[in-house]
């Protein structure tokens, strides 16, 4: 994939101030947010269940592999589970690996960080897991939540799935690339990009500094058929796309012989 020559960037200024721009901006945004709510499908998760396995059966030792977060994390955009984030994510780790990968999902469509140490995160912790793909921080982002907040939600989530699986393997997506969203009216497009940059900021210098954590780097271009008809979740292909793009970034990342490994 090609590098993301038209990733917009801001300076540590601008990002500090994003959540004040984006609550000085409600007045024009909240609005646009609400009528596009109202104008796009409204897609299901994908149906149960949300595990599975990929790869050479007869494995002694496969990778066990929890994906965690947000619609994405449902399948939100596709119609099978094994299409949708976990399923990709298990084939693309089995085929740059040629190990056998058994996957399940936990979250639900909407959840923020918060929601996910509420509901989801205790329970999703209970089997045996030696890789994490964490997806969260778009609703955070919608929602206006605080840097320092998600920061702080986010460090919890790592510190719970180390605490469990002390040698397990985190991987974190970075968040949407909104500018690329072009459902998204202006001035809401904008806006919602620069405060998701100051949340992934945040979460960013929080995983760099775990050495058994890697978060992905900003994705390139979407490809043309990226999206679901919600213009806003992906499709199969933005699915695979998407996970491909991450094993291969975090199998070349510090973390990459770790992964190899789990």
């Amino acid at each position: 994939m090609s590098n993301p020559h038209d990733q917009p960037t801001y300076t540590r200024d601008g990002r500090a101030v994003s959540r004040a721009v984006a609550l000085a901006l409600a007045p024009v945004i909240v609005p646009q947010s609400r009528e596009l709510r109202e104008s796009i499908p409204v897609l299901p998760e994908a149906p149960a269940p949300w595990r599975g396995s990929a790869g050479p059966r007869g494995d002694d030792t496969p990778v066990r592999l929890l994906v965690l977060g947000d619609s994405t994390a449902a399948g939100v955009g596709v119609d099978h589970a094994r299409l949708g984030l976990g399923g990709q994510l298990a084939e693309a780790l089995s085929e740059a690996t040629a190990r056998r990968v058994l996957w399940r999902a936990s979250g639900r469509s909407g959840a923020t960080a918060r929601d996910l140490i509420a509901r989801h995160l205790r329970p999703a912790l209970r089997e045996k897991t030696t890789v994490v793909f964490l997806t969260v921080g778009a609703n955070d982002a919608l929602a206006v939540r605080s840097a320092r907040g998600f920061r702080r939600d986010v460090g919890h989530i790592v510190d719970k799935v180390f605490a469990a699986h002390p040698d397990a393997v985190l991987l974190m997506s970075s968040l949407p690339a909104f500018f690329r969203f072009r459902g998204l009216p202006e001035p809401l497009r904008s806006t919602l990009y620069r405060h998701s940059q100051a949340l992934e900021h945040e979460a960013r210098e929080l995983i760099d500094a775990h050495p058994r954590a890697h978060m992905s780097p900003p994705p390139p271009p979407y490809a043309e058929g990226f999206f679901a008809v919600d213009d806003f979740h992906p499709s199969a292909l933005g699915y695979r796309d998407w996970a491909q793009f991450a094993v291969a970034d975090a199998l070349e990342s510090p973390v990459g012989a770790l992964l190899r490994e789990a």
